[in-house]
């Protein structure tokens, strides 16, 4: 068995980032049909997208309900990448619920959180969590938290069930030594040198560091995992303040290169349902909140970005716009954990193609960030091509 599995044969319910928000859901849950213990009438099966902690008031309570649904049957479970930094002792930004090093700065963005104090309540954690796969397929759909690149899928299939953190810190150690022949991490320290503050602090504006910015980019190039979980990533024009952090590096949209017929269903990428949103990413500027994606509108990101609750709580303002979702397969119709129903549209259908200039000026782009890589080196092994990007949140 590998990093890879196999999705239930039948009806789909394809649940999206959850980021500790136990009440929405329970009452996501509820909307969709399923009782207590995650029996459907229609015999339906929940799928997971991974990000089940971190920023919401309940992550051990989330990781209960879908340890629960996964053990007994009812529903398969993906990991995230935020499921990644836990297993890799890795505290970022909202994991202050596990990790006392976050504590005291997570409480000055989040309000209060739950957190697993017994030793055998942390261990079924992260025993869970551990022999969680990366993707799942079967002949009509695909599932993956981030991105779905063939080639990083294939280096994961070879991956055994149950040894996600050792191929992660495998790849990440090739990273760090390809960083070092690089002087990439002799630079990085100039750099802190230079710029000494926190680039979690929003008000702190860093110039643009191009050795952090080289260390990023050098990851995703060795790392299929980090591809899967985290996405595709170019250059960034200038430093930007995205997820609580300064950001020199973007974030692709690779569904516009995505040529495969299958279906793919994505989170992590922090959509809204506003008509007329532009999120801070950039990725979905000219897509409807309700739309199928990509060149072949055959990809569809179903994170409402419910995981912006906590701090909206926090700074006592609205949280209506950010939901957690479900998307309905083979039926393509989302949920809310509000009870709201839409239908999605697109799918399969070819989008309008842009003006010729546009796209002539968007080659030019890519070429620059294929020539920057190339100047540093990379091998860009993993065959990825590279697209209009978009900054990081989350």
């Amino acid at each position: 068995m590998s990093l890879v599995q196999t999705l239930p044969s039948g009806p789909l319910d394809i649940v999206g980032d959850i980021h500790g928000e136990q009440a929405a859901l329970l009452q996501l849950l509820r909307h969709l049909g399923y009782d207590a213990r995650g029996n459907h009438p229609e015999g339906r099966t929940l799928v997971f997208l991974g990000d089940f902690v971190d920023r919401g008031p309940d992550s051990p309570g989330v990781i209960g309900i879908v340890h629960q649904l996964v053990t007994s049957g009812k529903a398969v479970a993906i990991a995230g990448n935020h499921e990644i930094n836990l297993l890799r002792n890795d505290p970022k930004d909202g994991s202050g619920w596990f990790f006392d090093a976050r504590l005291q700065s997570d409480l000055r963005k989040y309000p209060c959180f739950a957190r697993p104090h017994d030793p055998a309540e942390r261990s079924a954690i992260v025993h869970f969590l551990r022999d969680l796969p990366v993707a799942l397929e079967r002949e009509d759909l695909r599932i993956v938290h981030a991105a779905w690149s063939s080639a990083a899928v294939e280096q994961a299939r070879r991956q055994p069930l149950g040894g996600l953190r050792a191929a992660y810190d495998q790849w990440e150690a090739q990273a760090a030594q390809a960083a070092q022949a690089q002087r990439i991490t002799e630079r990085m320290a100039q750099e802190r040198e230079l710029w000494p503050h926190n680039l979690e602090h929003g008000e702190h504006r860093p110039p643009f560091l191009q050795a952090h910015c080289d260390n990023e980019l050098n990851k995703s190039t060795f790392n299929p995992l980090k591809v899967l979980t985290c996405g595709l990533e170019d250059p960034a024009t200038e430093p930007f303040f995205a997820g609580n952090k300064w950001r020199f590096v973007q974030r692709q949209a690779w569904w516009e290169h995505y040529t495969e017929a299958t279906p793919v269903v994505i989170g992590h990428y922090w959509r809204r349902i506003d008509p007329h949103h532009c999120t801070q990413e950039g990725l979905f500027a000219d897509v409807a909140p309700f739309a199928w994606h990509g060149q072949r509108q055959n990809v569809f990101c179903v994170d409402y970005s419910v995981g912006a609750r906590a701090q909206a709580r926090k700074k006592e303002q609205a949280t209506h716009g950010f939901k957690l979702a479900a998307l309905r397969w083979p039926e393509r119709t989302l949920m809310f954990d509000d009870g709201q129903q839409q239908t999605t549209h697109g799918f399969m259908q070819r989008p309008p193609q842009p003006h010729t200039a546009h796209n002539a000026s968007a080659n030019q782009q890519r070429l620059a960030s294929v020539h920057a890589i190339r100047s540093l080196g990379y091998p860009l092994h993993l065959g990825l091509p590279l697209s209009r990007a978009a900054p990081i949140s989350g």
